[in-house]
């Protein structure tokens, strides 16, 4: 493909931006529909991007993946529906969600709730449960994750099954 030098400048200016940290298409295409680039030029940028690998779908939900739990410590259910909004394909979200490893995502889990725990302040037991498991299930832990933590920890009659 022949570009012109208003073209160039902007896949050089794609380049740079992608090089910088993993992206997805969707922010790409954003980013350049943002520097007033038209349409049919942004699919262009995008195309030669993926065909030169600054931009790989797979690659970024396998980052975003690992980085949202391990630092920012969401949940399988938070991280699969950022993906989602970021129009990253099922298929892919459910290999990137391989990703995890169980032990570590636990570890991170009764952390969070471990952590909580020793603030919240609730009238009975009871209240208290209630309340570390809907903080958990808010950071996008799986209801039955949350419920499996709390019994390891030696907390009986929680989420009844």
């Amino acid at each position: 493909m022949e570009w012109n030098e208003c073209d160039l400048k902007y896949r050089y200016k794609a380049e740079a931006y992608c090089s910088a940290v993993e992206r997805c298409v969707a922010d790409v295409e954003a980013k350049l529909l943002q520097w007033g680039v038209a349409p049919d030029v942004a699919e262009n940028i995008i195309g030669y991007l993926q065909d030169e690998k600054f931009v790989d779908q797979k690659r970024f939900c396998s980052a975003f993946v690992r980085d949202k739990y391990r630092f920012n410590q969401w949940g399988r259910v938070k991280i699969g529906q950022a993906l989602r909004l970021k129009k990253i394909p099922a298929e892919l979200i459910a290999v990137g969600m391989e990703e995890i490893d169980e032990q570590e995502y636990m570890a991170i889990l009764a952390g969070l709730i471990g952590k909580k725990k020793k603030s919240v302040k609730a009238r009975s037991e009871y209240e208290r449960n209630s309340k570390l498991i809907r903080y958990a299930v808010g950071r996008g832990f799986e209801m039955e994750a949350v419920c499996r933590c709390l019994r390891q920890n030696g907390v009986e009659d929680v989420c009844l099954d």
